[in-house]
């Protein structure tokens, strides 16, 4: 912002006024000569490339920090710092007995959770049907038998048969009441076996649930045993620490976020054990993790569950990372060629391709927004066209991005654009007067313009102090 001061002037005694008036207008005629003169230009055909400039970052392909599964001791390193390895390959070993203690408590548990339990008790209620002996019967039977054999050897007729007549209504009698009580006791015996079919069906149904529930439960510690045993089982196979993919190693590392969260996945499951040898489950769980990402690793040196053993960087393809701000990432678009240039090698061209554009806004120091997209690095050369040597992870780079080329464009220069709110602007000159054209504009590089329509290739146009011609002026 540019502040204009006015200085009162001064008139002082001895100097005429004639002179005073010849000084102001010099003044005047000076101010006219330095004012920027109109000057005329073509349009004409050439190519135009719009650049966007952006801060970048290398990365690599892929990068893994492979930490210690449990607390231990390095027993041996296979590797030294910068070296090359393959996929697979063994890059240190730990010495973990904590870890194998472990193991041996979760083979324990699992073996214990694996026994069959003892079966639900089986009811079996039976009470005595009531039945009336039937040596009773036969016994009444002997009695009218014998009462009747004694009547038969009265003499007496009349009184004979008086007497087996009364016999005969008596064991009559006898009979009737047998039936009588004979019902009864069937209907005691079928209300009893109903009575006992329903206590017997409400118990049976109990146990069947309590068996249901012991079969779930044996089955629930059986899978937590055996998951008990895969992950004490992996933190032993852990200790033999592998190579997941080509790369460069370096010892130590970057560290891993969230380190340590195997072992306390483990510990939590050991801590959770059907077995009296929780103590170890729970030192585990109580043991810290320092998670230290840097530091000295060396065969004998003590780490902790989580600590970083070694880094495995794949640098076969490198990848760059741009921050883009938010007025030009529109423009930008896989496939989008790029320019690259680091410090690190003063004279060196590389050539980039973008591969992906990121969505989440990142906020700039001067508060801006900025998205990152995403590059794979291809080769480069040196101005004299000589090879210039692959970057490393990390650096730092200034990458132009092309985000709009027109190789024969209707051109002209960007100082005959003349901004008026949402309008762009070109003077053209016709019989000398100047006349204002509304244009639209494509690809906008940092010297020429592209203008898709408005004007015509050979159109007379103001291309220097254009902001100050107006409509109808005579322009020489």
């Amino acid at each position: 912002m540019f502040r204009v001061t006015m200085f009162p002037t001064t008139i002082r005694r001895g100097i005429p006024p004639l002179l005073i008036a010849l000084l102001i207008a010099g003044t005047a005629a000076c101010s006219a000569d330095d004012q920027p003169k109109v000057q005329l230009g073509q349009v004409r055909r050439a190519p135009v490339s719009e650049i966007v400039e952006a801060p970048a970052t290398v990365g690599a392909r892929a990068s893994a920090t492979l930490t210690s599964p449990a607390s231990g001791t390095v027993a041996k390193l296979y590797v030294e710092d910068g070296e090359t390895v393959e996929k697979g390959q063994i890059l240190a070993k730990i010495k973990s007995p904590q870890a194998e203690d472990q193991l041996r408590q979760a083979k324990s548990a699992a073996k214990q959770a694996s026994k069959a339990p003892a079966g639900a008790p089986s009811l079996s209620v039976a009470l005595p049907k009531v039945r009336l002996p039937a040596s009773l019967d036969r016994e009444v039977q002997r009695c009218f038998d014998d009462a009747k054999a004694a009547a038969r050897k009265i003499e007496d007729p009349t009184v004979r048969a008086r007497l087996l007549a009364a016999i005969d209504t008596a064991q009559a009698q006898q009979r009737a009441q047998r039936k009588a009580l004979g019902e009864v006791v069937s209907g005691l015996n079928r209300s009893v076996g109903s009575i006992l079919s329903q206590v017997t069906g409400q118990i049976g149904a109990g146990l069947g649930g309590l068996t249901a529930s012991m079969s779930q439960l044996q089955a629930a510690s059986k899978t937590q045993a055996k998951a008990a045993v895969k992950a004490a089982r992996g933190t032993v196979e852990g200790l033999v620490i592998k190579a997941p993919f080509g790369g460069v190693v370096t010892l130590g590392g970057g560290g891993s976020p969230g380190g340590g969260g195997a072992a306390s996945s483990l510990s939590g499951l050991l801590s959770q054990l059907p077995t009296g040898g929780g103590s170890a489950a729970a030192a585990a769980a109580a043991a810290p993790s320092t998670g230290r990402s840097g530091g000295t690793i060396a065969t004998g040196v003590p780490v902790s569950a989580g600590d970083a053993i070694v880094t495995v960087t794949d640098v076969s393809v490198l990848t760059l990372s741009a921050d883009v701000d938010e007025t030009d990432v529109l423009l930008v678009s896989p496939g989008t060629s790029a320019h690259v240039e680091f410090d690190a090698v003063s004279g060196g061209t590389y050539q980039a391709k973008v591969t992906g554009v990121g969505v989440t806004p990142k906020e700039g120091a001067t508060g801006g927004v900025s998205y990152p997209v995403r590059m794979r690095l291809g080769s480069g050369t040196y101005d004299d066209g000589s090879p210039a040597p692959h970057p490393k992870p990390g650096m730092s780079a200034v990458v132009r991005l092309t985000v709009r080329e027109s190789p024969d464009a209707v051109a002209v220069p960007a100082s005959a654009i003349v901004s008026s709110g949402r309008e762009s602007v070109i003077w053209v000159v016709r019989a000398g007067r100047a006349e204002r054209r509304v244009v639209k504009l494509g690809a906008q590089g940092d010297a020429e313009v592209e203008v898709l329509s408005g004007v015509s290739v050979g159109d007379q146009i103001v291309v220097r102090g254009a902001d100050t011609v107006r409509q109808g002026q005579a322009v020489p």
